[in-house]
C-alpha cells in the first residue's frame, strides 16, 4: 500500500509540473525573432556600459528602434519574453545561441582590430623609412628674396 500510495504521489507531482507557468500569449514572438531582439538588445547594452556617451546623442530609447524594426512593440516583446522565461530549457537554448553569436562577433572584431593594427604598423614603418631617404635626396627650396621684397613693396604702399 505504501508503494502505491508512492507512485500515484510521484505521477502527481511530475502531471502538477508539466503545467505551464505562463499561458502562451497572443501574439508570441517566435522563438528565431526574439533571439535576434534579444541579441540586438545584447549590443546596446554592451555599447551603452562601453561608450556611454555614444548613446546620448541618440534623443530617444535606442530600444525602440529595435522594436520597431523587428515591429513589434514593448509589451509584445515582455509578454512573450516572460512566455519563453517560464522554460528554463528552452530560455537556456536561446541564450546560449546568443552567446555564440556574440563570441564569434568579438572573434570577428578582434581579428579585423588585429589586421588593422599591423597595416597602420607597416604604414608607419614604410612612412618613416620613405621620409628619411626622401629628406636626404630632396633639395633645399631656395627662397626668391625678389619676391619677398615686392611683397613688402606692394602692402607697404596699400597702407
Amino acid at each position: 500500500m505504501k508503494n502505491f500510495v508512492f507512485i500515484i504521489l510521484v505521477v502527481f507531482i511530475s502531471v502538477s509540473c508539466k503545467k505551464e507557468l505562463v499561458k502562451e500569449p497572443e501574439n508570441l514572438i517566435e522563438k528565431e525573432k526574439m533571439v535576434d531582439i534579444i541579441y540586438d538588445l545584447s549590443v546596446l547594452d554592451a555599447i551603452k556600459y562601453q561608450q556611454p556617451l555614444s548613446l546620448d546623442s541618440v534623443e530617444s530609447n535606442p530600444a525602440k528602434f529595435i522594436f520597431k524594426k523587428y515591429k513589434v512593440d514593448s509589451l509584445q516583446f515582455a509578454r512573450s519574453n516572460m512566455y519563453y522565461a517560464a522554460d528554463f530549457d528552452t530560455y537556456k537554448e536561446m541564450f546560449d545561441e546568443i552567446s555564440a553569436r556574440l563570441e564569434k562577433e568579438k572573434k570577428s572584431t578582434e581579428k579585423k582590430l588585429k589586421a588593422e593594427e599591423k597595416k597602420a604598423k607597416e604604414a608607419k614603418k614604410n612612412n618613416l623609412k620613405l621620409t628619411s631617404k626622401d629628406s636626404l635626396k630632396r633639395p633645399i627650396k631656395k627662397i626668391n628674396i625678389d619676391s619677398i621684397k615686392r611683397m613688402r613693396r606692394l602692402q607697404h604702399k596699400g597702407l
